[in-house]
Parts: structure tokens; C-alpha cells; sequence
């Protein structure tokens, strides 16, 4: 079960008009196809998308599922929207409500477990080996965990563990972590014990219908069997602005370890056929990703360009990330910024700012938004957030609250 019905609000105005986890990543791919892919590669081909908010671009990509291989008879993806039942439906009201209220799709399969997956996460996993290790242990719950630096431990899900992974207490965004354990958002649950408290929880007018909030202390304070599965690997949650910009940087490095041309383990992608990218006479490429129908004439370094992209002649890209038929026109430039799909950066126009000429404390990643033009000579300042036409140089919207770090991959 795949719970891809976030707003994303943290990504401010490029997920304006999209889900989260339909947002474009890595040159071709939506931050979707990571989880999705997964699935298919750790042959588990019967999957639930739990869509809500702007759901409508997200249930076009997946469709029938047919670049996953789950285009089936028997399994495959659905995708699963809040809807109308007996006297009335309601919308999602967390995670654990949304699982609650597809207990009849999943009940369909009558499946001996059932595997919890968030949408907004980049990472390769294997969850089979998962699956294994919580059969072999006869465990209730598994919590899928990766060290994380001790001082960004109080930005997740903390869990402490015994020597032998037994899960000992859970905390949300603890002030004081006791360990350096962060639960990624994976689970697998033996359905008979999940169901239960999902049940339970539903009855409990006070809960706020989570699992991080709900079920898994629910389930510690009743001392169910609860290890952690500890994943050795790259993975990133990208919602925020800055993490989503380092995910797409973090490809570029030649020791990463999210490799997307390891054919052992492909990402999958409903991305549209293209004709092959062009690089015209005057265009100069260093160290960057391009995609199928893109066409280049200026100058790109350090970035991700999608397809259906044109950075005309004299343009000038640097350590960005320019989406799905995004235009950027002769001279403009545009440095450590994040250009949406179908977006124009006028001529002579400036976008965001290498963080060496701006104050720390000033500096963060420039976001224009899907659709939105820049007009020529326009000037858009880092960190901010262009949400409409900015066609003439006037007063400057507020910025949102800093990054906590910059920089970027060489």
C-alpha cells in the first residue's frame, strides 16, 4: 500500500497544481517511480496508490501501470481516492485512516502481510529481503530504518533498538534522540495484528489516525513483537525545496549511491517517447544529466535537464534543475534554482544566485513555478518562490524561511 496522497506544502508552489509524488525528478522520472519501481524489482506485484490531494496528474501517469509491468488481471496497481460509502466517505484524516479505509481492497487478496510505503522518498530497495527477515524473526511489525547524523536525528522518526533490532521505543522528532535510527516510512505488517489496530484506532475520536503517532506506540505499549530492518543504502526524503534540489545534485556525483544506469535494478517511468536530444554548435555541456528531446544551445554545468527542454543560444544553466518543457531563452541565467515544467525564463533574465556573492544566511534554492513566465531582463532573486508572472522588474514577494545549508555536487 502506497501512500501517495500528500500535499506537500514544503515544496511550496511545485506542488501548486500536483502531488507530491507526482513531482518530476532525475531528468525523467517522478518521485513515484522510486517506490513503484521498487515493488516491481522486489517482485511484488499487487499494489494500492492512496491518492488524495491533486490527484488528477498522478492517476493519468500511473494509468493501468504498464510501465511497472503491474497492467494485470489479477493484482496489479489501483489507485485507490477517498469515495463515498453507506451514508457518506471522508477524506483521508492520516496515514493509518487512509489503510483503514481500503481494508476491503486489501482484504480482497486476503494477504498474509501487507507492506506500508510512502511516495515521496528516493531510494533502491529490495523490500523482499524485508519481507524475509520479518517472517523469519515472527515479527508483528518491521520498521525500516537508516542511520542518520546524530545532529539531524530530531528531524525524524527515531527509533532505539536492542542488540537484537527489537524495537525498544519509538519517538517523533525527538529534542534529545536516543539513537541515530530513522524509521523511513517502510513497514511491513502481519495484516491480522494491523488490522486489529487499525480497528481500534478508528474507534478512538482523540487519535490522530497515524502510524508514526498512533499504531506504533499502540502497538509498543501492548508489547507486540517490533524489530527494525536497518537498510545500508542511499535514500532522501524530498520534501522540501532544498532536499529535492540535493537529490537531483547528488546523481551528478561520481561516488553516489543512487545510481539510475544500474541495470540490475531499473527505475521504471510512464515518461512520454521523445526524439533524441540535440546539443547545437554552440552549446557547452560539463558534468550534467540530459534527457531524450531536450535541445541545447547555450551553456549547462552541474544540472538536470528533463525532456522537451530548450535552453536556447547564449543561455547560461548552472546546478539546476529544469523540468519538462521549460524554455530558457538566449541569455538569460539561471544558477542553484528549480525551473517547473512548461516554465519560460525571458531573455537577458536572472534566476536565482551562486551561493559564493550572496550572505549565508540569504542564500537558498529559486523556484519558478509550473507554467509561469519570467519576463526578458527580470531579475529573481535566491530562495525566491515565483508563483505567477513576474514580467516586469517590481517590488519582491517575501522569501520563504531560509535553507539550513547550501551548496551543491562538483
Amino acid at each position: 500500500m502506497l501512500l501517495a496522497g500528500g500535499q506537500g506544502s514544503r515544496l511550496y508552489v511545485l506542488t501548486a497544481n500536483v502531488a507530491k509524488p507526482a513531482v518530476p525528478f532525475g531528468g525523467k522520472y517522478r518521485i513515484i517511480d522510486f517506490p513503484l519501481s521498487n515493488c516491481v524489482n522486489s517482485n511484488i506485484d499487487t499494489v494500492g496508490v492512496l491518492t488524495q490531494y491533486q490527484p488528477h496528474e498522478l492517476n493519468a501517469y500511473i494509468g493501468a501501470g504498464l510501465p511497472w509491468d503491474l497492467d494485470r488481471l489479477e493484482g496489479g496497481v489501483r489507485v485507490l481516492p477517498p469515495y463515498v460509502k453507506g451514508k457518506g466517505g471522508e477524506w483521508y484524516k492520516g496515514t493509518a485512516n487512509a489503510i483503514y479505509q481500503n481494508m476491503g481492497f486489501i482484504e480482497t487478496y486476503d494477504p498474509e502481510y501487507v507492506l506500508i510505503l510512502s511516495g515521496d522518498h528516493i531510494y533502491k530497495m529490495d523490500y523482499a529481503q524485508m519481507i524475509n527477515q520479518h517472517r523469519r524473526t515472527q515479527a508483528d511489525c518491521t520498521i525500516a530504518v537508516i542511520e542518520v547524523p546524530a545532529d539531524e536525528a530530531c528531524r525524524f522518526g527515531i527509533l532505539n533498538a536492542d542488540a537484537d533490532g527489537v524495537i525498544l521505543d519509538f519517538e517523533e522528532k525527538p529534542k534529545k534522540p536516543k539513537s541515530n535510527l530513522a524509521s523511513m516510512g517502510v513497514y511491513v505488517f502481519t495484516w491480522s495484528k494491523l488490522r486489529a489496530y487499525l480497528l481500534e484506532d478508528n474507534n478512538n475520536p482523540k487519535s490522530r489516525n497515524d502510524f508514526g503517532s498512533n499504531i506504533i506506540p499502540m502497538m509498543l505499549n501492548a508489547d507486540e513483537r517490533m524489530l527494525i530492518y536497518q537498510f545500508k543504502g542511499y535514500w532522501k526524503d524530498v520534501g522540501t525545496i532544498e532536499s529535492l534540489w540535493e537529490a537531483n545534485m547528488d546523481m551528478l556525483a561520481t561516488d553516489s549511491e543512487l545510481d539510475i544506469f544500474d541495470r540490475s535494478w531499473p527505475i521504471y517511468c510512464g515518461a512520454k517517447s521523445a526524439p533524441p536530444h540535440f546539443v547545437g554548435e554552440s552549446a557547452r555541456i560539463t558534468h550534467s544529466l540530459l534527457t531524450e528531446g531536450c535541445e541545447i544551445h547555450g551553456e549547462v554545468e552541474n544540472s538536470v535537464i528533463f525532456t522537451d527542454v530548450v535552453i536556447q543560444p547564449g543561455a547560461f544553466v548552472k546546478y539546476s534543475i529544469v523540468m519538462p518543457g521549460a524554455v530558457i531563452e538566449k541569455e538569460a541565467v539561471v544558477e542553484y534554482a528549480i525551473i517547473a515544467e512548461g516554465a519560460r525564463v525571458g531573455r537577458g533574465a536572472r534566476v536565482g544566485a551562486d551561493p559564493s556573492v550572496v550572505p549565508v544566511a540569504d542564500w537558498g534554492v529559486t523556484v519558478v513555478a509550473q507554467g509561469v513566465t519570467v519576463g526578458p531582463d527580470v531579475v529573481v532573486k535566491t530562495r525566491e518562490m515565483v508563483g505567477a508572472d513576474k514580467l516586469t522588474q517590481e517590488a519582491d514577494p517575501p522569501a520563504p524561511p531560509a535553507a539550513g545549508k547550501k551548496g551543491g555536487r562538483a
